[in-house]
């Protein structure tokens, strides 16, 4: 009777391959087409449905935990297939697509085509030099320069901008290069997701900052009616130049607020990354590891994940109250600055000491004198919320992460 089992189970196993290989197989195509269209690899509301759709097939309950089980087993390895599958067709273009280069700005006609109309955003506290540099190699280039700061990316610049563009002619063979920090690469990534439905767009970005994090994902936007990042669309960059040098001329301040994105990333995925950071002695010897390993996280995260529908929540940690502590300073506090004390709330305690002692390291903020009312009337206008709900980043070990969702009155802020 044993024996009679286990032939069956042998002749199961041998159906089961043969469906497993093409599962998978069916599973490469979807990758292809959601590269394709820049669909992300997880849906996590689907993979619900389906597991609790699938698992009514079985009627013992016992057996249906199991079958749970191995639906949510066979779904992750899916999602790891398929990322594999997009990091192999995109990894020779990432490659060529995002250079990191000491004194890149010197040969960046050889780093992208300067044919064309070229319009060089930047703004008034970003050295003259670059974008003049850039503006000298090109063929037809014209400089745009807002005035610092995060005011300058919002609604009205956004349709200067464009006016001025249409006013020099520019087509949809032409480019916009993005010289400068965060809001420089928002504004002009906008610019040209929208410019005739979308042209050419580079980001050069000279801030630790934007080299960590917002130079690359797609994220484009302006602030509207006080609310950060409220109108854009994702409109990834053709190519993204990190010339380390353009760090020599920013402040100590800037450059610290931008070591929080790092700080951040190495937090919720790379154990090994928080602690080179930690255990730096000189930061600028260390900055082309820190960047270098934080854009491929970042990249990984942005490859399976390009339209923050799953994992690219994750990159989110901390700017929850972040956005918050950043909209009721008024400019007080740094993007960086308000991020690195938003990670303290949703840190186990362990892992909240140790930022803490790496934000000091760095002469960071680690309070703001905001009330929690003040704080959640903010976060109800966050794009994550849902309702009265929001998801949630939440680091109870360094390197690893969870995402919680839960009321934003229950918050403990």
């Amino acid at each position: 009777m044993i024996e009679d089992a286990r032939n069956q189970i042998n002749r199961i196993d041998k159906e089961l391959a043969g469906l497993f290989m093409q599962r998978m197989q069916a599973a490469r195509e979807i990758a292809e087409y959601k590269l394709q269209h820049s669909l992300p690899i997880e849906d996590l509301d689907r993979e619900q449905s389906l597991i609790s759709r699938d698992a009514e097939y079985i009627q013992d309950p016992e057996i249906r935990a199991y079958f749970v089980d191995f639906l949510q087993h066979m779904i992750s390895l899916s999602k790891q297939y398929q990322a594999g599958v997009i990091s192999q067709i995109k990894g020779t273009d990432d490659c060529k697509r995002i250079v990191i280069e000491r004194g890149a700005l010197n040969r960046i006609e050889e780093l992208i085509p300067m044919t064309g109309k070229i319009l060089v955003l930047t703004d008034s506290g970003v050295p003259q030099q670059y974008s003049r540099t850039i503006a000298a190699k090109a063929e037809n280039a014209v400089i745009f320069t807002i005035e610092q700061g995060e005011q300058s990316k919002n609604i009205d610049n956004w349709c200067k901008i464009l006016e001025f563009m249409k006013e020099h002619s520019f087509t949809r063979t032409d480019a916009v290069v993005a010289v400068g920090g965060g809001v420089v690469g928002d504004l002009a990534g906008f610019v040209a997701s929208t410019y005739m439905r979308g042209i050419r767009f580079y980001n050069i970005p000279t801030t630790l900052l934007s080299q960590v994090d917002s130079s690359i994902g797609g994220k484009t936007a302006v602030d509207f009616y006080g609310v950060k990042n409220m109108v854009g669309a994702f409109y990834q960059p053709h190519k993204v130049i990190v010339d380390t040098d353009t760090l020599k001329t920013l402040p100590e301040r800037q450059l610290h607020s931008g070591l929080v994105e790092s700080i951040k990333m190495a937090a919720t995925f790379d154990r090994q990354l928080f602690e080179l950071i930690e255990n730096s002695t000189n930061l600028e010897n260390d900055l082309d590891e820190i960047i270098r390993i934080s854009l491929k996280i970042k990249g990984n995260v942005v490859c399976q994940d390009p339209l923050e529908k799953g994992l690219r929540r994750v990159l989110n940690f901390g700017h929850t109250v972040g956005h918050a502590i950043e909209t009721l300073g008024k400019g007080k506090y740094l993007h960086g600055e308000a991020v690195g004390m938003g990670m303290l709330y949703f840190s186990a305690p362990d892992v909240k000491t140790r930022i803490k002692r790496l934000l000091d390291k760095y002469n960071l903020p680690t309070e703001c004198a905001y009330s929690a009312n003040e704080l959640k009337n903010l976060i109800r206008l966050d794009k994550k919320a849902m309702s009265d709900n929001i998801r949630i980043i939440r680091v109870n070990t360094i390197g690893e992460f969870e995402i919680c969702q839960c009321s934003i009155d229950s918050l403990e802020i």
